[in-house]
């Protein structure tokens, strides 16, 4: 049986999902970008809305960071995250910043099917994670992700437009969001745009840890 298609996100307690835009956001991660102040306050934001994740066993052991790092329900709920997921989609944006960032041995370690008008070959890297580029909008994307991932899940990486778009084209089965207790006042909201009209949502789970609180939805047909 195919699996579900879901995302699952850090989210601010005003909405965002990423800091404001900077005007070099394209080359954000460039070395010499590094001293610019919007940059530096970007990356100060971003990292406080991720600050969940970085301290935990699971994720030190992915991103090769080393030994060691916390145990208990966030670690579990970073690992559950990762071993359902059977293949993700991603939008371009999404991929040009994740390109300059990602460590050579991707996150991923599944395929990765990119929604781009960029016309490219699969990319390979070490690991077991692919990039996959899709010239023909997200329901190729996704069907091939489907195949991909068998019966595991499907995961929508993001960005926010990405997200968005598949919410509202009825294409979600569940959704997580890690509520983060930080305000950015302005950046990248992740239900701005929603049909509300076409989307109705269960709750499935609400479980608090110590940093953030964990926040499950069924997405139904409205």
């Amino acid at each position: 049986m195919a699996g579900k298609v879901f995302f699952s996100v850090s989210m601010s307690l005003d909405g965002f999902i990423a800091p404001e835009s900077v005007p070099v956001e394209d080359e954000l991660f460039a070395p010499d970008k590094q001293d610019d102040p919007d940059v530096q306050r970007w990356m100060a934001q971003w990292a406080e809305l991720q600050q969940w994740l970085f301290p935990l066993r699971f994720i030190r052991e992915n991103l090769k960071l080393g030994e060691g790092g916390e145990e208990g329900r966030d670690n579990d709920v970073a690992r559950e995250t990762f071993e359902r997921t059977g293949a993700s989609v991603m939008g371009k944006r999404m991929f040009d910043l994740g390109e300059q960032s990602w460590p050579e041995e991707a996150p991923f370690h599944t395929p990765v099917f990119v929604v781009t008008h960029t016309k490219r070959d699969p990319w390979e890297r070490p690991g077991g994670t692919t990039f996959h580029f899709v010239n023909d909008g997200i329901e190729h994307a996704l069907d091939q992700a489907r195949e991909a991932a068998g019966d595991r899940d499907v995961r929508i990486a993001g960005g926010g437009a990405t997200i968005l778009e598949h919410l509202n084209a009825g294409l979600v089965d569940e959704f997580s969001i890690a509520l983060s207790p930080v305000f950015f006042g302005a950046g990248t909201r992740l239900f701005d745009g929603v049909d509300a009209s076409r989307v109705a949502l269960e709750p499935v789970r609400s479980e608090p840890s110590s940093r953030v609180t964990h926040l499950t939805y069924a997405v139904n047909p409205r």
